[in-house]
């Protein structure tokens, strides 16, 4: 059986988005009645906690910088109980919702307090948790940290005008600090040594500050010292303003270039993650679901549907039926030197209650999920490979008379039925697929975003209902990571930016010339391996050539 994983967070956003994955874990903890499908050790370390009751905590070492931990103390999690969540959700949903400026303007620092409107879709419903409480992620983790988890750099602050972690090259220059290295190491090692068997390491990485360099740093860390472990890197970034300043945008484009080249390298897997529409210069809106209303302006809000794609797409290498470790699972997708892969995701499943596992899908022609991996999305049927994972949707064969109504009513097993589903519409791609009973657990601090149109399980209703005061309490997704040709337009786009700011760019980033060169070519390099033999792309290598 596979063993366990140790996770870096590295950076604000990244720590956001890892509060509520770890939320999520906590949740499905007080679930004992579900059946265990995914084993909790392989993310969880179990120690004996106060009273000699025993207390989970995340095997988890996270970077942050000076002001960006709140309650939890710049020397660690350990000294204090853990941050226990008030329920301020269920309160406004009571009171009535608290006015958007108010939720804006006391919402996560900086990235917070600009952005773009709330995104939704359909049968939306009117916000109902702005949480105007919340300010870091501190202020919604839900289970105890353990005291050599949090690593706090005094040298940059979180928030301000002045002395923040802006270019790539102020975060490489971090990790070359001998005391920086040897705390990492330090706090690495105790989470290493106590594990039975490690798989490997799970990093998110803020890749639109100067954290890209952190975390490249980090991963080329990683890499050299476990070499034969998996190394999943996952490149977070926040739905940002679309009144962006000039400077800053261009900014967050050298970092995330960079970012992507460098960690691509080190990584066994490296997948961008965002709800943003753009990680170049021009703005896009941010991306929209159908049953979520959301404030993309919170971190809160924007960090809590991350965190739910990405438990379900991490469930493969942490299955209890599962062989495959996460290295076998990242090779499987990132043959030919395609290390980047692009996440999607149905936030809920869109499903009526009770409705078998085939007659759901039949439902859906054109896979009903949005891409998290920001570019303009295009509808197509090519992919290389992918690996999904459905769960929270009724696995029972619909009865039928006769003849199967269609191919799906046909096939035997819940695994079997989704891997059809998939085949047919992206034939000749390497596939695999896991259908889990357990749904994704959405009570607080899981913002309350839903459409009226759901259930408390996330199923669709015929009509609008007025919320309980339980809310949505679960609900099924489907999220997949694609290994196909669309990162090509993604990775050509920024190259093409960086090109046309070559003079300026190294300086921006902090680096030598020659270093930027190379990871532009790096670069332009990851993009060709995407192509399909079609016409236009010889004409965009002229392009990229000028």
């Amino acid at each position: 059986m596979p063993g366990e994983a140790v996770t870096l967070q590295l950076g604000h956003f990244s720590g956001c988005v890892g509060a509520h994955w770890w939320g999520l874990q906590a949740a499905a903890l007080r679930r004992p009645a579900e059946p265990a499908e995914l084993r909790a050790a392989a993310l969880l370390r179990f120690g004996r906690g106060p009273g000699g009751a025993e207390s989970p905590a995340p095997r988890l070492v996270a970077l942050e910088l000076k002001g960006g931990v709140g309650a939890l103390g710049a020397d660690g999690a350990g000294a204090e109980p853990p941050v226990s969540w008030d329920g301020p959700v269920a309160d406004y949903r009571e009171r009535g919702c608290p006015s958007r400026d108010t939720g804006s303007r006391r919402g996560d620092a900086a990235g917070d307090r600009k952005g773009s409107a709330g995104a939704a879709g359909p049968g939306a419903a009117p916000a109902a948790s702005q949480a105007p409480s919340v300010r870091l992620w501190s202020d919604y983790l839900n289970v105890q940290l353990h005291p050599r988890s949090l690593y706090v750099i005094r040298q940059y602050l979180h928030d301000g005008d002045c002395g923040c972690l802006e270019a790539f090259g102020q975060g490489e220059s971090l990790l070359q600090d001998p005391a920086c290295v040897e705390e990492l190491e330090d706090r690495l090692h105790f989470f290493v040594e106590e594990c039975d068997y490690l798989q490997g390491f799970q990093v998110l990485c803020d890749i639109h500050n100067g954290f890209s360099g952190v975390g490249a740093k980090v991963t080329e860390l990683l890499h050299d010292e476990y070499s034969r472990k998996g190394i999943l890197t996952w490149g977070l970034t926040p739905v940002l303003s679309t009144v962006a300043d000039p400077q800053k945008s261009f900014y967050r484009l050298m970092n995330t270039a960079l970012g992507i080249a460098h960690l691509s390298r080190h990584s066994s897997l490296f997948c961008p993650l965002s709800l943003s529409g753009s990680l170049g210069i021009k703005p896009e809106p941010p991306v929209t679901f159908p049953y979520i209303k959301y404030n993309a302006s919170l971190n809160y809000h924007s960090s809590a549907i991350l965190a739910a794609a990405l438990d379900t797409l991490t469930a493969p290498y942490r299955l209890c039926s599962s062989q495959g470790s996460m290295l076998h699972f990242a090779d499987s997708l990132t043959f030919s030197g395609r290390k980047v892969v692009a996440a999607w995701a149905a936030l809920p499943f869109p499903a009526l209650s009770g409705s078998s596992l085939p007659d759901v899908l039949s439902a859906h022609q054109d896979v009903p999920w949005k891409l998290l991996s920001s570019w303009k999305e295009q509808k197509g049927s090519c992919c290389f490979a992918q690996s999904a994972v459905l769960r929270g949707i009724c696995q029972e064969k619909s009865s039928c008379l006769g003849q199967p109504r269609s191919p799906l009513h046909s096939c035997e097993s819940p695994e079997e039925v989704l891997q059809h589903y998939f085949h047919t519409r992206f034939p000749g791609a390497f596939s695999t697929s896991h259908v889990l009973q357990q749904p994704c657990h959405t009570q607080p601090p899981f913002p309350q975003f839903f459409s009226p149109l759901l259930t408390r399980r996330g199923f669709l209703l015929d009509k609008a209902q007025g919320f309980s005061s339980a809310g949505v309490e679960s609900m099924p997704v489907l999220a997949a990571l694609q290994s196909c040709p669309g990162l090509q337009g993604l990775l050509r786009g920024l190259c093409r930016e960086l090109r046309a700011r070559r003079c300026s760019g190294s300086c921006a980033a902090g680096l030598e010339q020659d270093d930027f060169q190379e990871a532009l070519e790096e670069l332009r390099t990851l993009a060709q391996c995407y192509q399909t033999g079609s016409g236009a792309d010889g004409s965009e290598d002229e392009e990229d050539s000028d």
